[in-house]
């Protein structure tokens, strides 16, 4: 799998609880990309609730899914990597918006970087168990058709009640367990030059002792963050109304490796 560069990153939007002007900041970037981004990749839990019924969806974003469907019009690829609280997309999202949602790791090349992104959620080691014990009962096929049955209204407020403790969770470690997790992971695999990871909430860019970057794009819920990835560097911007956005950090590629990749 391949994303054309300039290839831009964001995360955990949480839709559904995040502030009207939140969503409006999101459309306008959005509708800023075509004809400026040659890919997007969203990493995580762009709502805070998502499912699809046979004939129904949920009310809120509604005008974000149209401006990425506006994006996939004009050309940019857009790749959607599911969240923990955005994990039973399907069809709509497939063939209506027309994004590639994405199960599990994604992995390739990204604007010409050795890739690999994923939410993040269940990566740390204690403090993830109990989480990751329920994961698969959550994600089974029976539990999505069990939940079809109920009544959309009544679902949906079962859904967004459960989720507002994660929702509104900021870890006590300021990130410091998925930045962990995520070096850790660089350092083990030499191959992977870019590694993003998103569900802490909590930006940066960093290099591990491999040459390899860690990337967080952070979490539109609390500043609207993101990252912009090329063949020669990754920066991490802040989203101020303009076309290039308020630049916050950046790391160049190593030297060697740009070089390949003119």
């Amino acid at each position: 799998m391949s994303l054309p560069a300039p290839c831009f990153i964001l995360a955990d939007v949480h839709l559904g609880v995040a502030p009207r002007e939140t969503e409006r900041a999101l459309i306008a970037f959005l509708r800023s990309l075509p004809g400026r981004a040659g890919s997007l990749m969203i990493d995580g839990d762009l709502f805070d609730f998502w499912f699809e019924w046979g004939t129904a969806i949920p009310r809120t974003g509604f005008r974000v899914l149209a401006a990425l469907a506006d994006v996939v019009d004009a050309g940019v690829p857009v790749t959607w990597v599911a969240g923990n609280h955005d994990c039973w997309g399907g069809d709509v999202l497939r063939q209506d918006v027309g994004v590639t949602y994405h199960f599990g790791p994604w992995i390739g090349d990204l604007a010409g970087w050795r890739a690999r992104v994923e939410h993040g959620d269940g990566l740390r080691g204690r403090e993830d168990r109990g989480y990751r014990a329920i994961r698969p009962v959550l994600r089974h096929p029976l539990s999505k058709a069990a939940f079809r049955l109920l009544p959309v209204d009544a679902a949906s407020r079962l859904a967004t009640g459960s989720s507002q403790a994660s929702r509104t969770y900021r870890p006590r470690d300021d990130g410091l367990g998925i930045r962990r997790a995520g070096i850790a992971r660089l350092e083990s695999d030499p191959q992977i030059e870019l590694l993003v990871l998103g569900h802490s909430h909590v930006a940066g860019v960093e290099r591990a002792s491999t040459g390899g970057v860690y990337a967080n794009p952070g979490s539109w819920l609390d500043a609207p963050t993101y990252l912009r990835v090329d063949a020669r560097e990754i920066a991490l911007c802040r989203w101020d109304g303009s076309a290039e956005g308020d630049r916050l950090d950046a790391l160049e590629r190593r030297p060697e490796e740009a070089l390949r990749h003119p």
